[in-house]
């Protein structure tokens, strides 16, 4: 009986549709939709069908966006029942049931909605599927209630009360399979609202409490407006688009990381605006309770003052889990608080809130309440208040709050009244202070008698001191076990600097560790300068700082390790090349601009790097480029663009016309080695390997020679799909050789190359003769002849 029904049902349908027309943006009782028909919103800018998803065979009804090249689902019906054909019926109901039947009538999915005179569905131009009432056009069900792994902008995330619904993300079990996976993005409305990540039952990652203007981890930007709206039916988060032009979603991958990605016309391809987790202290209570996290640490975690790790030797192990206990028991008479500056503040789930009060209101209360135990001011919610353990707390570099947290009087350095005390420290000080005096002057003694052995008692130079800068410092026997004695079958590599050599904590993170050569004069500049930069930076495509050693006579470097090694591995070698295809490349290139970006424009600090080259572009495990070695790098004032130096250091090849020639070095010299690793990334050839029908010409030449004479997609490497966008290349090529101009002011600044990346709308003016573009014997050195300038050049490493 099912079966006829069915057929009656699909003879209908056909009848009333024919297959493969389209139906608009709506359904009606008196249409169906069958697998080869699809709804459009009616600005085109979403689709509603069938389809298989990866390499899967099953069939699904879903929602993705129509004027995207990459098939990009947001919505799906039936996750948990495919179709095993493609003989599936969407069909709404006279009654206002949207369902789902397979060949042999049985419904897959509904709506589950009954009694509804004059249905109809439209799908619209958000990408929400809504279910209408007659004329009245009333919402009775929306997929935009039921979202699997996507957020869209307009969506909501979080709970009804009136109905105890949550609405909340969850991932696809793999690429081919929409089914609901391990992963869940979901609202916690115990205590102060959050959102959490889950793995399972288990809490991997929250977002941290709404401030007024976002959650601690979800990064303001003019284009979106995020906003959390509490009322007394609802708890959700939503955001919108204030740009009509940016196509933005925000997703939960099958990895169970949030992605929040808007859409590149540049590559064609989605791009990351912001992602979580990101590191160690991302994972929740990853120092556990009362414990810290601040990945500038060199253990990550450290105990709140007035409190010790529950177990020293877990501790020690990196193991921390277990947290922090108190040192002294509160005494709620003379008890005190203390504060700790720019903190993601710790879980709220035992945290109470009230807008009504003021700081001063809100430390009084917390004084008088013996349970409370922290307290803090947030944005909208104003007084913060805390009972139990506080978990999951976490340094930031900017836009933190501050949290106070309960102390014993006697866990204090002083105590306001107590003369004695202030007398007793007085007493401790001074000899202390005469005792580092005298200790500064035999350092400064000992310094001078052994430079290359140099004692480095302080690694950081008078500016991050000035700052404060808390050094992330690792055990010499740490490092050592982490490298096995540093076995040479560890070795990566060999620069300037010294060896690297990879290695693996206990915690499993794999690291490299660059060790200074103990007989590297230049090193031991290089080692102050890097540890100096780099722990002041944060970026995706610079390489991250994990921490230092220093001990013995060791001086060490620990970075993340990359996987992928550096990019010259890869782009000079024919065998390796294949693995980067043209979108990959141009992916590289972008990353190291925005990376270069940072460094010049929108970091704390004015870098120049100086030494700017493919072996100093690392590659992670995705292929994302991540720009390293600092130790030539320069900080600059916020009003000066030019410093002239008599000591050249860098790369030759790679170095500026007026930087190797005059000493003269700018943010344009970073561009003009930027220039250069564009060409050499497109040609797969060393710029100063170059073996055509005119091997006297350097890559600059060559490539210069290829655009004057219209030929210039012959420097396009041959590992490359012929398949590649010719408009793109052209551009990419002409973007390398504007910026390897010989006069620094025709080169573009790095935000003007940033720009010319990301948008083909901008027009490019036409390049003028690049720097070093001149005919060379092969038997002419490769080297600078310049009278009264020392030159330092490094080979590439």
């Amino acid at each position: 009986m099912a079966i006829a029904q069915f057929l009656l049902l699909l003879t209908i349908s056909a009848t009333a549709f024919p297959l493969h027309a389209q139906p608009g943006n709506t359904i009606t009782p008196s249409k169906s939709i069958v697998d080869g028909q699809a709804l459009i919103s009616s600005n085109g800018a979403f689709e509603m069908g069938f389809f298989s998803p990866g390499n899967s065979k099953n069939r699904y009804l879903g929602i993705w966006y129509r004027n995207i090249p990459v098939q990009t689902v947001v919505w799906v019906a039936n996750r948990d029942s495919p179709l095993n054909s493609s003989t599936g019926v969407l069909n709404l109901t006279s009654n206002g049931n949207l369902i789902l039947l397979n060949d042999s009538g049985y419904v897959l999915w509904s709506t589950s909605t009954s009694n509804v005179t004059n249905p109809t569905v439209q799908l619209l131009d958000s990408g929400n599927l809504i279910l209408t009432r007659g004329t009245s056009k009333s919402i009775l069900w929306q997929s935009f209630d039921h979202p699997c792994d996507t957020l869209l902008p307009g969506m909501k995330l979080g709970w009804d009360s009136s109905t105890n619904f949550n609405r909340n993300l969850t991932s696809w079990r793999g690429a081919s399979d929409p089914s609901p996976g391990d992963y869940t993005y979901k609202f916690d409305i115990h205590g102060v609202a959050e959102i959490f990540l889950w793995e399972k039952s288990a809490r991997i990652y929250r977002s941290g409490p709404w401030n007024g203007q976002c959650f601690s981890d979800i990064p303001e930007n003019t284009l979106f407006r995020s906003q959390f709206i509490s009322t007394r039916d609802e708890d959700y988060f939503t955001y919108e688009v204030l740009d009509s032009s940016v196509i933005s979603r925000v997703v939960l991958t099958k990895d169970g990381v949030i992605h929040h990605f808007n859409w590149d016309n540049t590559s064609n391809d989605w791009s990351d605006y912001w992602y979580v987790p990101k590191d160690p202290c991302d994972k929740y209570a990853y120092c556990g309770a009362n414990g810290v996290c601040n990945a500038s640490y060199s253990t990550s975690c450290q105990c709140l003052k007035g409190f010790d790790p529950k177990s020293t030797k877990h501790w020690n192990q990196r193991v921390y889990l277990g947290g922090c206990v108190r040192k002294t028991r509160l005494d709620f008479q003379s008890d005190t608080f203390s504060d700790l500056q720019n903190v993601k503040l710790p879980d709220t789930s035992n945290a109470t809130a009230d807008s009504d009060r003021s700081l001063d209101e809100c430390r009084e209360w917390c004084l008088k309440n013996f349970s409370c135990v922290a307290f803090a001011m947030s944005g909208e919610s104003g007084c913060l208040t805390w009972t139990g353990d506080l978990v999951d707390i976490i340094v930031v570099n900017e836009g933190g709050d501050d949290l106070f947290f309960r102390l014993a009087a006697s866990e204090l350095d002083t105590k306001k009244g107590d003369s004695s005390k202030k007398q007793h420290a007085v007493a401790i000080v001074i000899p202390l202070l005469l005792g580092f005096l005298l200790f500064v002057f035999l350092g400064l003694f000992i310094l001078k008698k052994k430079r290359k052995q140099g004692m480095l008692t302080d690694s950081c130079s008078k500016e991050s001191r000035g700052k404060e800068l808390e050094l992330p410092l690792f055990d010499m026997s740490v490092i050592e076990s982490a490298t096995n004695n540093f076995y040479f079958n560890n070795k990566l590599g060999e620069g300037g600097f010294g060896p690297v050599y990879k290695g693996q904590l206990r915690d499993g993170q794999e690291i490299a560790v660059k060790r200074l050569s103990k007989d590297s004069v230049q090193g031991l500049d290089e080692f102050k300068n890097e540890v100096m930069l780099i722990a002041r930076l944060q970026h995706r495509n610079l390489v991250r700082l994990l921490g230092c050693c220093i001990q013995r006579e060791e001086r060490m470097l620990i970075y993340e390790y990359m996987p992928n090694k550096s990019l010259d591995t890869l782009i000079f070698d024919k065998t390796k090349a294949a693995l980067l295809s043209w979108q990959k490349r141009l992916d590289i290139i972008l990353g190291i601009a925005r990376g270069l970006l940072y460094l010049h424009q929108d970091s704390r600090l004015k870098i120049i790097h100086r030494d700017l080259k493919a072996s100093n572009i690392l590659l992670d495990k995705d292929m994302n480029p991540k720009i390293s070695d600092f130790g030539t790098a320069r900080i600059f004032r916020g009003d000066q663009n030019q410093e002239n130096t008599r000591r050249v250091v860098g790369t030759y090849g790679y170095m500026s016309p007026e930087y190797a020639m005059d000493g003269i070095f700018s943010v344009k010299s970073d561009v003009f080695g930027f220039g250069v690793t564009i060409l050499e990334i497109l040609s797969g050839k060393k710029n100063r390997m170059v073996k055509q029908v005119e091997p006297h010409l350097n890559l600059l030449g060559y490539a210069w020679t290829l655009w004057k004479e219209d030929r210039c997609l012959e420097l396009l490497d041959e590992a490359i799909e012929c398949s590649c966008p010719v408009s793109k290349v052209m551009r990419c090529i002409q973007i390398g050789l504007l910026c390897v101009q010989e006069g620094s002011k025709d080169r573009p600044t790095m935000a003007e190359v940033v720009l010319m990346l990301s948008n083909e709308g901008v027009a490019l003016p036409q390049p003028k003769k690049p720097g070093f573009c001149i005919e060379r014997t092969s038997t002419e050195q490769h080297q600078s002849t310049v009278p009264e300038i020392t030159h330092t050049l490094f080979e590439g490493r």
